[in-house]
């Protein structure tokens, strides 16, 4: 078993479209037609607040019925955004020096993870109350 990791490249590759086109080669290969959708990266043109709008279009995919959609992928830290590593300047607590990253702290009354998470939560549900668990 495998599954395919659609991050983007020279553009954004999370779209319905997308997903055929990565399914219909894995097929042809003779692989499971499963991918999993990174919100981040590309898919989010490197844009860490990008990452909630991809996720819900994502979301609906899967509310839609994609089953080959099998998960997706955020790139959190304790708060949002990135930073440089620069001699004599301190580093900001809890945020990323690598990729540019969406806060997972707490927010409202839901940690920030089940808040950002909520939309693919009901969006799988739905998979599986109008088209069963596939």
């Amino acid at each position: 078993d495998c599954h395919v990791i659609l991050r983007g490249g020279k553009a954004p590759n999370y779209s319905s479209e997308d997903v055929d086109a990565a399914c219909a080669l894995l097929k042809a290969a003779g692989l499971r037609e499963q991918v999993m959708i990174d919100v981040s990266h590309a898919n989010s043109s490197k844009q860490h607040a990008r990452q909630i709008v991809v996720a819900g279009e994502v979301a609906a995919q899967i509310a839609g019925g994609d089953a080959r959609i099998t998960g997706i992928m955020i790139e959190s830290h304790l708060n949002e955004g990135r930073q440089d590593i620069q001699p004599g300047t301190p580093l900001k607590h809890g945020v990323s020096v690598t990729d540019a990253c969406t806060r997972m702290g707490p927010r409202r009354r839901w940690s920030g993870w089940q808040w950002r998470c909520a939309p693919a939560g009901h969006a799988l549900e739905t998979r599986r109350t109008h088209y069963g668990d596939r």
